[in-house]
């Protein structure tokens, strides 16, 4: 990124890193509310409208689908054209997306609007992380980045209690509750002007870097220098991300209403738990993990848990405390542990490479994850009045998740023994 350009004399102020680090955060809210609009208006969408579960499930699918390339270039993007520029032009993107989708007439322009959304939220993702890189760097860095993060993550908690928050949108049918998404990424959109606003004095005056001509990029040959442990990581990665978020984010909700007799708003609210538990989770079980220098293990702990807790929701009566609790600290753990453990499996001047291919499979991944699900449920005729349709789905997410928990026990044997784990630290 444009902000590991050099070492920098002077920085810009306190306050206005502070200033810039909550714009960016309200930014980051409406981004993951907007992706998480969808799953509480599923069952509208299918009532109201007609469309099967293959359709909800391509306006997730088709968020990837670019993702699978621009992932590749929205690092250089961001490094060509500075991390304001580029936070505010995809959040305009993302806000026509997310208009596009309240108020297309037919599944053509909302499934438009998604992809759209789609091109724009990824590089504004990486924008915005740059954007808290190049004014806390060198000060409070990890701090600032869990910080936003954790407030992006409220958004889709937010988006998850909306039946709740905003009843009377839903009691009108599908389209308010996603023109309420629409002015949130519009208001996404105000924050991004006001940071590139603010922005432009610390930069004229020298205080921010203005470009990395050796940024590290995408490169095909470094692959032939990734260990298997590596290799073993990237298959947890896009098999574990691939059934949490074509899961939680598109059909938990609707599964929950069907299969386990929720109304709407106890659904939502329901899953909101899992990104709730996430916001104060996530940091805590990334500082133990480093205080005990031990990753792979609470790796395979929280690939463990996604099985385990799938296997209750399909096969038991037990209170849905008990499976949102268990995907809740696997959500927490994994994404804790996985990325530091990333840099520890491969050199420095490859690290670059190895993230965009983990990002590009994982795009591709919960694409794929979204359209076979809403197939298995098509296909079955998963419904309120035949919730034993869902049980294809659920095998289907159920045996995804075992293979990634495999994957993780192999990691753990090539090189997340405590002698491995300390021949990384030295």
């Amino acid at each position: 990124m444009s902000t590991a350009a050099g070492m920098l004399v002077a920085q810009p102020g306190r306050t206005v890193a502070w200033i810039v680090g909550v714009l960016v955060a309200i930014s980051l809210f409406g981004n993951f509310y907007v992706y998480d609009s969808i799953g509480p208006v599923a069952d509208l969408l299918q009532q109201q409208r007609g469309f099967s579960d293959t359709q909800v499930a391509l306006l997730n699918a088709i968020y990837s689908l670019p993702n699978v390339v621009l992932i590749l270039v929205g690092g250089v993007l961001v490094d060509r054209f500075g991390a304001a520029r580029m936070t505010l032009v995809t959040a305009g993107i993302c806000a026509l997306g997310a208009a596009l989708t309240a108020f297309s007439p037919g599944f053509t322009g909302m499934a438009a609007g998604r992809l759209l959304f789609g091109i724009g939220a990824e590089t504004f993702n990486i924008a915005t992380l740059a954007a808290v890189a190049d004014y806390f760097g060198g000060r409070s860095l990890a701090l600032a980045m869990g910080a936003e993060l954790a407030i992006g993550r409220m958004g889709s908690y937010g988006a998850d209690m909306s039946p709740t928050w905003f009843a009377g949108a839903y009691a009108q049918g599908w389209q308010p509750p996603l023109v309420i998404a629409a002015a949130i990424a519009f208001s996404s959109f105000v924050a991004a002007l006001a940071y590139w606003w603010v922005d432009r004095g610390p930069r004229r005056a020298g205080l921010l870097p203005t470009g990395n001509t050796s940024a590290e990029k995408f490169a095909w040959r470094d692959l032939l220098h990734f260990g298997k442990a590596y290799w073993y990581l990237l298959a947890l990665c896009v098999l574990w991300y691939s059934v949490i978020l074509a899961f939680r984010s598109t059909f938990s909700i609707k599964y929950f209403q069907h299969a386990h007799g929720l109304d709407l708003a106890a659904a939502g609210e329901m899953n909101s738990y899992v990104f709730l538990a996430a916001i104060f989770a996530t940091p805590a079980f990334g500082w133990m993990c480093d205080r005990l220098g031990r990753y792979a293990p609470f790796l395979a702990f929280g690939a463990f848990l996604l099985p385990v807790a799938l296997a209750v929701l399909a096969l038991t009566h037990w209170s849905l405390w008990v499976p949102t609790a268990l995907i809740g600290v696997s959500y927490s753990l994994v994404p804790a542990v996985m990325w530091p453990l990333t840099s520890r499996l491969v050199a420095p001047n490859r690290f670059g490479t190895a993230i965009g291919l983990m990002w590009v499979v994982q795009n591709a991944g919960i694409s794929g994850a979204n359209l076979v699900a809403g197939w298995l449920n098509d296909r079955a005729g998963a419904s309120a009045t035949n919730p034993a349709g869902y049980s294809d789905m659920m095998w289907f997410f159920g045996l995804t998740s075992v293979a990634g928990c495999v994957f993780a026990l192999l990691l753990w044997w090539a090189a997340g023994q405590r002698r491995h784990e300390l021949k990384g630290a030295a």
